[in-house]
């Protein structure tokens, strides 16, 4: 009976050693050899999964190879975690997913009335579209169009309509001290100054009326027709969304979901509904995440590695989705917010992928390709973390293991 016990003891022993010391969860299969590029790379994440940093700060890691169809590495993946601007890749491939690549963001002027001896017998509205790309120059141009079919007076009003998003200028759950531009549908150049601009443009071009004076906000008249618009690709928009990491431009992709209803003053309930659809199609549950912002500014975002994972992977077997995506990325050693990380490794020109950084959580997640040719999609979420420096170093050593790099233990 003794010696059962003390089997029994030692089998659980064992069984604690193993789990203490490989954090990987059950569905993920170390080698045992070191022949093959996927047993070597397991090692060496290994070493680093159980480095002193993770004794203070949390960990959520997840490897899928695309190319066979399963998991390479599952380290707490399915934990929700703040994922700072990796929400950007919720943000785009939802909004690439339902919007369409070919989809186009409006500022629009319409007119009512007709024009006789160079008067406008009307109005003159300004559709609002959150146009994160709408410039100085643009509005000039909007001005303009006035003037050269012979308008040189006004005889109605001027309205903006701003009836594109609801009137909350900052996100749920951003601090009071978040640099961003205000959430408001009718900026230039991320600027509150529409209406200063195009005042100033209607008179230097020589147009006058007793509007320009008073710029009202409402509805366009029903019978109003569109005269002139400028428009910006959803491509122009991801790359310095993406790129740049830029959080006006998320939230602009953002609303246009929640404009996707039909409501008037949408809010980011509509827009999450139709991230939630999204997340049932790659096949797991809303209920377990929560999406608060499209930046990932918010304090109240909670995503995991898997859904991050679940998303890039939906982008990259689905071809219009993946032909705008992909060339969003950052790309290790080259541009974007990567231009300066894994520099003379085997992961520079190779990772593609989204960056994010907010106090205490450093992200990472995109793509890669290994030595075997096979393309994998990661994403690493640094929890915890005192200085950023610290996962962006664990993240650049993982990124360096996939593409088939020397383990680096600096750290």
């Amino acid at each position: 009976m003794r010696r059962y016990a003390l089997l029994l003891a030692l089998f659980s022993v064992a069984l604690t050693v193993k789990a203490d010391g490989v954090r990987y969860n059950s569905n993920t299969i170390l080698p045992d050899d070191t022949t093959t590029w996927t047993g070597r790379m397991q090692r060496q994440i290994d070493s680093l999964v159980n480095l002193p940093l993770f004794e203070t700060t949390q960990l959520g890691l997840y490897v899928y190879d695309l190319t066979d169809g399963r998991d390479l590495v599952c380290v707490n993946h399915r934990q929700r975690m703040r994922p700072a601007s990796c929400e950007k890749v919720v943000t785009s491939v939802s909004a690439l997913h339902h919007l369409g690549p070919s989809y186009q963001f409006r500022t629009q002027m319409f007119v009512t009335g007709e024009v006789r001896d160079s008067v406008l017998w009307g109005d003159v509205c300004f559709v609002a579209g959150m146009d994160p790309l709408l410039a100085q120059g643009e509005v000039y141009q909007m001005a303009r169009a006035l003037r050269e079919v012979g308008i040189d007076s006004l005889a109605g009003v001027i309205t903006l309509d701003l009836s594109f998003k609801d009137q909350d200028d900052r996100g749920w759950g951003w601090c009071w001290d978040d640099d961003v531009a205000p959430l408001r549908p009718l900026l230039v150049d991320k600027h509150d100054r529409f209406t200063a601009e195009l005042l100033a443009d209607l008179r230097n071009l020589g147009i006058r009326g007793a509007s320009l004076d008073r710029v009202m906000q409402g509805p366009c008249p029903p019978s109003a027709r569109l005269f002139c618009e400028v428009t910006h690709t959803i491509d122009q928009v991801l790359d310095r969304m993406m790129k740049r990491s830029d959080n006006y431009y998320a939230e602009s992709l953002f609303y246009q979901l929640a404009a996707l209803s039909g409501r008037k003053r949408a809010t980011r309930k509509e827009a999450v509904g139709y991230i939630d659809q999204l997340i049932r199609q790659v096949g797991l549950n809303p209920a377990d995440y929560q999406i608060a912002d499209g930046s990932g500014l918010s304090l109240y975002d909670y995503v995991s590695p898997e859904l991050l994972v679940r998303l890039l992977q939906h982008a990259w077997q689905n071809e219009p989705i993946r032909a705008h995506l992909y060339p969003s990325l950052p790309i290790a050693g080259v541009d974007g917010t990567l231009e300066k990380r894994m520099r003379r490794t085997a992961a520079e020109g190779n990772v593609h992928a989204k960056t994010g950084t907010v106090d205490g959580i450093v992200s990472l997640s995109g793509y890669c390709t290994s030595p075997e040719g096979h393309v994998l999609v990661f994403s690493i979420i640094n929890q915890g973390i005192s200085r950023a420096a610290q996962g962006r170093n664990f993240q650049d050593r993982v990124c360096e293991a996939l593409c088939g790099g020397e383990l680096r233990m600096d750290n």
